[in-house]
């Protein structure tokens, strides 16, 4: 989950500002690296860094980024090197690896990266570094540590290519003062319904329920109401989304947001349902734990002194919610870094900073943090509770685990939107099933690592 800032998209560590450059000195600049270029044609071996170089980091505009900004010159003191950090948005973070990288470049060498959406098409690419020996092997850094679920998504054809270093899960927010009756959140997803039905007021722009309604958008947050169906996105490497359990968890989260929720909430993503909720006009939300400041938040929020937290509600198999790693960190492949590369993924994700970093209020993936009360003091009690309870439950995807994860979304998403419409969900389930299928075939074929 990206958490916005007004940080500037690309500085050095500590804020010293990237150098401006005359057209007199682009010019020596410019002949100068002609030179070193056809030296270094001539020249031969290994390709070396030089021992001035930064070690250079890309990651995304977001919390864990900023956070850790503060704490680089203890890391520069111990490995001996500068530490020079560039963020971007999550999209310009993607075009850079896709530019640089197809082109091998050694001026990236740890890289910020979404395990769940490219892990597996960076790795057949040849672009992620095998960290599997330096994970396993250092018994001081204790990889078996990590929770169980992100953990896995760090292992794409058997390798370990990256490091999981935020974790996420869906929170159920809910009103306080209006569930006092029911007894408070509720512990199944039936009783949630039930709930929303007799609170929602439409007629007077009061919601039952509130939630992600957008056909591509949805589909993360829908994957633990699937997941606690008893369904999931493939079996055994086929589609799973024509299955009588996954057509249940279509139907009925259809029919929470058709019958309790707002109206074009189809159009729907976090953006448009959040300030619904946090504007006090539902009773129910679902959607990632890592957005609950927005509704403490004065500035925004209504509902600071009536917001509770609590865990995902069982479904027919349980509760079964996602808990996955946002954000992870890999090797490029090309680094002429490598080593100091993985000290700073060994010391940014070792038990130390985890704790560190969370107790600050960023959910990492190393259960020792989740097991020292400690770094749960900045969460509101009652939230960091939940997040347990989902983290030990928790599958470590909330998507279908492909190459074209776009275009698989838009596919599952299609009979979410026909069961928030009133249309017949079954055959659209059956086509979109079939859809899936094919798109399978083809994915598998495109994964040659």
């Amino acid at each position: 989950m990206t958490m916005p800032s007004s940080r500037p998209s690309s500085w050095r560590a500590h804020g010293t500002p990237a150098h401006v450059v005359s057209r007199r000195s682009f010019g020596a600049l410019a002949a100068a690296a002609a030179g070193a270029a056809t030296l270094s044609a001539c020249s031969s071996g290994p390709r070396t860094a030089d021992p001035n170089a930064p070690l250079r980091i890309m990651a995304i505009n977001h919390v864990w980024s900023q956070a850790i900004a503060e704490y680089l010159p203890e890391f520069e003191e111990q490995i001996g090197r500068r530490v020079s950090m560039r963020l971007l948005t999550a999209d310009q973070l993607s075009n850079s690896y896709n530019v640089k990288l197809n082109a091998s470049a050694t001026d990236i060498d740890v890289m910020m990266v979404r395990a769940l959406q490219e892990q597996i098409l960076f790795t057949r690419n040849g672009w992620l570094a095998d960290l599997t020996d330096r994970v396993e092997g250092d018994a001081a850094y204790d990889w078996a540590d990590f929770q169980e679920a992100p953990r896995e998504r760090s292992i794409t054809a058997g390798t370990v290519v990256s490091v999981p270093i935020v974790t996420e899960r869906p929170a159920l927010y809910y009103r306080r003062d209006l569930l006092e009756d029911f007894g408070g959140a509720p512990a199944t997803l039936d009783e949630m319904l039930e709930i929303s039905l007799e609170l929602a007021d439409r007629n007077n722009g009061f919601f039952g329920y509130v939630g992600r309604g957008q056909r591509s958008g949805a589909v993360t947050q829908w994957s633990s109401f699937l997941y606690s169906f008893g369904g999931d996105f493939t079996i055994d490497g086929e589609s799973g989304i024509g299955t009588p359990e996954a057509i249940a968890a279509y139907e009925f989260y259809g029919r929470l947001l058709a019958e309790t929720g707002p109206p074009g909430v189809t159009n729907m993503s976090l953006e448009q349902a959040m300030p619904i909720f946090a504007q006090g006009k539902a009773a129910f939300y679902i959607d990632a734990d890592a957005i609950y400041s927005n509704f403490l938040d004065p500035g925004i929020s209504t509902v600071i002194d009536t917001v509770g937290f609590a865990p995902f509600p069982a479904g027919p198999a349980g509760s079964v919610p996602h808990n996955i790693p946002s954000w992870s960190l890999g090797i490029n492949r090309f680094s002429l870094l490598q080593d100091d590369a993985w000290e700073f993924i060994r010391w940014i994700s070792g038990p130390e900073m985890v704790a560190r970093l969370q107790a600050g209020g960023i959910p990492g993936a190393r259960q020792s943090a989740w097991d020292d009360q400690a770094t749960l003091t900045s969460f509101p009690e009652d939230l960091a509770e939940s997040m347990r309870v989902n983290a030990e439950n928790g599958k470590g995807t909330d998507r279908p685990d492909v190459i074209q994860v776009g275009r698989a979304r838009d596919i599952v998403g299609r009979p979410l939107v026909a069961g928030i419409t009133g249309a017949s969900v079954p055959p659209v389930a059956a086509d979109a099933d079939s859809e899936f299928s094919d798109f399978l075939i083809r994915d598998n074929r495109q994964r040659e690592f």
